[in-house]
């Protein structure tokens, strides 16, 4: 009995396939449930694929299999531990996928995938089981903050790397938009011209205008292109994503001149007869000057209130009177249209001052003369003590300590020297030895000559006192 049933257990095991580890082959789904799946793999042992070794990412395996489908898959273990094949088809997929992969690489394809994740430095793609990695510099032309919105979408790009064995495949969605918009950018050239009226999207604002897409380039639109009105903040009439019809105002290279001043809508149009001389009109006021204020009267047409028509009073500055934005009526009193140039006046529509008025304004003009004056005349003392310091700041000045230096050494070392040593000596040992032993007669006959000789020399000085007194008495 024994033998039959060894013969029958080897009959059995030879009606069952041999299998190994990394075998390729088929089999049919005969459970499922949410963690694992039972496979039919036509060998003694059922197989056994887990969600894990499904997919990459978490998934329910009851929502992509059922009983009866029939799976490709990978041996991983012959006997599990518990007796089961442990079977793999994320496995063989990546096998699948890399050889895509590598493929692709060698042709230059332009592959097509969906993100299925968000890294911190880039795009993570699935393509067919194998994971592609995009960093955040090759997923556009242009700097993007925020990569959540390509999750879940399908993106397109190249191969620049592929080496399996470091685990690098590194994708280039950049390249292809670069290419897109060059082939973009001829065709837009080939067919805009100056003049011609064309729509865009608005894709940045800056101080000094925006940036318009216009289908293969980007167009400037200036702020001075923005209205025939003036335009202060270019950030307050537009932002990203708005639509806007504007003109080609020039072509120049690859740059492109945008303009939304239109000829119909320009304010000169039948201006003769808007704005003709005394006709009243309401403007506001834009900026100001020290001869004048300008009025827009209408957008893109300013006229000039000179300070003088502001008040029948005299008034210094514009700036006294109005300030920017304020509202004021006046007068036209001067149109010229070839040099785009209109003159208000507010004074004409003031009355005529009474002659105390006029008194007032007189003493006050009087008043202000005196007082720019006087204003005058210290501005000019401050200066000419300004210029006085300067000169005296300029000339060098010896302190007490160098005035004492140089001339003192000088005096000690040569003249008292001198004075010391030979004409004492002479005056003591000659002159008066010789006075005091025997004068001569000559002597003593020089000595009332001499005495007589004073008189003399005091003479000329009266002389001079009495020249004096008469020229005082004549005149």
């Amino acid at each position: 009995m024994s033998e039959m049933n060894n013969e029958f257990e080897q009959m059995l095991d030879e009606s069952f396939k041999t299998i190994h580890n990394g075998e390729v082959l088929d089999g049919k789904v005969i459970s499922v449930k949410p963690e694992f799946a039972v496979l039919n793999i036509g060998y003694k042992s059922d197989g056994i694929l887990t969600a894990d070794e499904y997919s990459n990412t978490p998934v329910d395996l009851t929502t992509v299999i059922s009983v009866g489908d029939e799976l490709t898959v990978k041996v991983v273990r012959v006997n599990d531990g518990e007796g089961q094949v442990a079977l793999s088809y994320k496995r063989l997929a990546a096998e699948k996928a890399n050889k895509r992969l590598e493929e692709a690489f060698k042709n230059e394809e332009v592959l097509k995938a969906p993100v299925v994740q968000i890294l911190k430095g880039g795009l993570g793609v699935d393509v067919e089981g194998a994971r592609v990695f995009i960093p955040a510099s090759l997923v556009s032309d242009v700097f993007e903050r925020d990569l959540n919105k390509y999750l879940d979408t399908e993106i397109e790009f190249k191969l620049t790397e592929y080496n399996p064995r470091k685990r690098r495949v590194i994708g280039d969605r950049k390249v292809l938009l670069a290419a897109e918009k060059e082939e973009a950018r001829k065709a837009l050239f080939e067919k805009i011209e100056v003049g011609q009226s064309i729509t865009g999207t608005v894709k940045s604002v800056v101080d000094f205008g925006a940036f318009v897409d216009i289908g293969g380039a980007d167009g400037l639109l200036h702020i001075s292109e923005m209205s025939w009105g003036r335009i202060g903040n270019p950030r307050k009439h537009f932002k990203a994503g708005d639509e806007v019809t504007a003109f080609i105002k020039d072509i120049k290279d690859d740059k492109v001149a945008l303009s939304l001043k239109f000829e119909d809508t320009n304010p000169w149009i039948n201006a003769e007869e808007k704005f003709a001389v005394d006709t009243i009109v309401t403007g506001t006021v834009a900026r100001m000057t020290d001869f004048g204020a300008f009025i827009e009267i209408e957008p893109g047409v300013d006229a000039l209130l000179h300070v003088s028509q502001i008040s029948r009073k005299h008034v210094e500055k514009p700036s006294d009177i109005l300030k920017v934005g304020q509202e004021v009526e006046a007068k036209i009193v001067e149109f010229n249209e070839p040099e785009k140039r209109i003159s208000l006046s507010m004074k004409v529509l003031q009355p005529e001052l009474t002659p105390e008025e006029e008194a007032e304004e007189k003493a006050r003009m009087e008043e202000l003369k005196a007082k720019k004056k006087a204003e005058k005349e210290v501005a000019q003392a401050e200066t000419a003590t300004e210029e006085a310091e300067e000169v005296v700041e300029e000339t060098p000045v010896e302190t007490p300590e160098e005035v004492a230096e140089t001339p003192v050494e000088e005096t000690q070392e040569t003249p008292i020297e001198e004075t010391e040593e030979t004409p004492v000596e002479e005056t003591e040992d000659t002159p008066i030895e010789e006075t005091e032993e025997t004068p001569t007669e000559d002597e003593a006959e020089e000595t009332p000559a001499e005495e007589e000789a004073k008189p003399e020399e005091d003479a000329p000085a009266e002389e001079t006192e009495e020249e004096t007194s008469d020229e005082a008495s004549e005149e």
